[in-house]
Parts: C-alpha cells; sequence; structure tokens
C-alpha cells in the first residue's frame, strides 16, 4: 500500500514543482518575512509571468520568454512599490489593485484567449526529452544554485543590507540618510521579478498557459514559507532560504500525496486550503504545546515539593 503511494516518480515531480514554486515563495520572503510588506499582487504577476513567457516561447525563444516574465515582474513590482510609496496606498490595497489590474493585462498579453497551448513548441525542458532526473537536476541548477544564491549574495549587499534593515525600522533607515522609497522599490521589484519567473518556468515545463493559473498562489507561498520557517527554524540568511525551498517541495509532496488518495480534482481547492490553514496554525501550536508542557512541569514539581 505504502509502495503504492510513495512513488519515484511522486517524489520527482513533487521536487520539480516544488523547486518551480520555490520561486514564489521566496518571493514572499523577501516581501513579507524581510520587508515586512503584504504584497497580495502575487497572483496576478504569476499569471502575467506565465503570460509573457508562453507567448515569447511560441515565437521560438523560450530563454527569452524565461527573461521576458522575469522583466515583467520587474515592472509588477515597480508599480505596486510606487502605488505605496509615491501615492501613499496602503500596502494591502496597493497589492489588491495591481492584482485586479493585471487581470485585464494578463489576457490581453495571451491575445484575449483563457489559454495557450505550447505543446507544438519547444521549452528549456524539452532539452531533458522524457528524462525526469534531468528535468529535476535542471530545476535545482535553475532554482537553488542561480536564483537562490544570487538572492544570498543580494542580501548581504550594502544595498540588501538597507533593504533588511527597512523592514525592521524604517525610521532608523531614514535615519540614516537611506531612501526607504528606494529600497522598498527595489525589494518589490526583486521579489515579483523571482514570482514572474516561476510563472515563466511553469508554463514551460507544463507547456501551457490559463488565465486563471495564478489563483491562491500567495497563500501557497505563505504556506511554504511557514513549513520552512518551522521545520529550520529562523537564522542566517542562507538557512531561512534554504528552509522556504525546503518548505515549498514538502507542500508539493503533501498534494501530490492527496491525489495519490483519489481525491475528486473539485474537491483539491479544499485540500490546499487545509494544508495553508495547518501550515499557518503550526507555529502557534507548537508555541501552545511548548507552554503546556511547562506548566505540566511546573505542577509536577510543585507536587514534589508538597510532597517532601
Amino acid at each position: 500500500m505504502l509502495s503504492s503511494i510513495f512513488t519515484v516518480s511522486l517524489a520527482q515531480s513533487a521536487i520539480e514543482l516544488g523547486c518551480i514554486y520555490a520561486l514564489v515563495a521566496l518571493a514572499l520572503f523577501v516581501s513579507f518575512s524581510i520587508l515586512n510588506i503584504a504584497d497580495l499582487s502575487t497572483d496576478g504577476c504569476f499569471t502575467l509571468g506565465c503570460a509573457v513567457c508562453a507567448m515569447v516561447t511560441l515565437q521560438g525563444h523560450p530563454f527569452l520568454g524565461l527573461l521576458a516574465a522575469t522583466g515583467a515582474g520587474v515592472i509588477s513590482g515597480f508599480v505596486t512599490a510606487f502605488l505605496q510609496t509615491r501615492l501613499g496606498v496602503e500596502s494591502i490595497l496597493a497589492g489588491i489593485i495591481v492584482n485586479t489590474g493585471l487581470y485585464t493585462i494578463n489576457i490581453a498579453v495571451m491575445g484575449f484567449s483563457s489559454t495557450i497551448n505550447l505543446f507544438a513548441n519547444d521549452t528549456i525542458f524539452t532539452l531533458a526529452k522524457d528524462n525526469k532526473k534531468a528535468r529535476i537536476i535542471m530545476g535545482i541548477v535553475i532554482v537553488i544554485l542561480i536564483v537562490a544564491v544570487i538572492l544570498i549574495w543580494f542580501l548581504g549587499t550594502r544595498l540588501g543590507l538597507s533593504i533588511r534593515a527597512t523592514g525592521d525600522n524604517a525610521f532608523m533607515v531614514r535615519a540614516s540618510s537611506i531612501s526607504p522609497v528606494f529600497t522598498i522599490t527595489v525589494g518589490l521589484c526583486v521579489a515579483n521579478a523571482m514570482t514572474g519567473l516561476s510563472g515563466g518556468l511553469l508554463a514551460q515545463y507544463q507547456r501551457s498557459c490559463d488565465i486563471n493559473i495564478g489563483t491562491g498562489q500567495v497563500t501557497i507561498a505563505l504556506a511554504s514559507l511557514i513549513i520552512g520557517e518551522t521545520l529550520v527554524g529562523k537564522g542566517h540568511v542562507a538557512k531561512r532560504i534554504f528552509g522556504v525551498i525546503l518548505g515549498s517541495c514538502l507542500y508539493r509532496f503533501i498534494v501530490a500525496i492527496a491525489l495519490r488518495f483519489n481525491v475528486p480534482a473539485e474537491c483539491l481547492k479544499l485540500v490546499s486550503s487545509i494544508i495553508v490553514a495547518v501550515a499557518i496554525s503550526l507555529p502557534y501550536l507548537k508555541q501552545k504545546a511548548a507552554f503546556a508542557k511547562t506548566k505540566r512541569a511546573a505542577i509536577a514539581k510543585r507536587k514534589r515539593g508538597g510532597n517532601l
């Protein structure tokens, strides 16, 4: 029974999708954990990257499609930051406004069609043909060795440290003659660039694009982020980034197991919601369990003292 559920193909699929979606989780790590900004434009930005990459890939340029998807994400992040920093819109409202506007932009990019088919076109994954192991290695190289390493390096630079300081205390940053407007703009551009790249990778991975493909990405990324922080804990940046990637792969592994139990397609959103709810509740439940353990130990110690 267990051997039919935990198969090699399931693990390979979870790692592949986990690495691709880890970029969205890393984007949320930058915006939510570092900048302390709730960026709700993630869903629309993911679809934007997917649509832009799909359209460029249709013209026979898969690698250029990934670069275009990343650039589209940068533009989305800039608009979100502009609304927050220059027009005084609250971060949540700015994300909602951009996400709503991106729906029309995305469907326009897709030629006012709800779906795009790439099965007749080459993608970066067709280089591996039917070799799943090669696709996994390619995904790991793209996500971990390139993006994660660059992100770790970037957050250790002077600009990266300024972005991290902005999330901790924007007033202190301003007092240090550093513009929070600039650091927030750069931070959101970097975050949305990774989101756009993730959408582009997924478009080429599944060789299609759908206008609703980004729905729920922000909650799934948040779940991956929290799962990673719960398992790995907080510490230096490299450790936290590793935890985010691990959390994304683990989330995809849980979803894949749910599919193995023949969960109906119409119930998959419910399963995802339950996983997200459990992931978000884990830190609180862990804290409550630690408190209950301490309380029981204190009661037991008091009883022993009374018996003496």
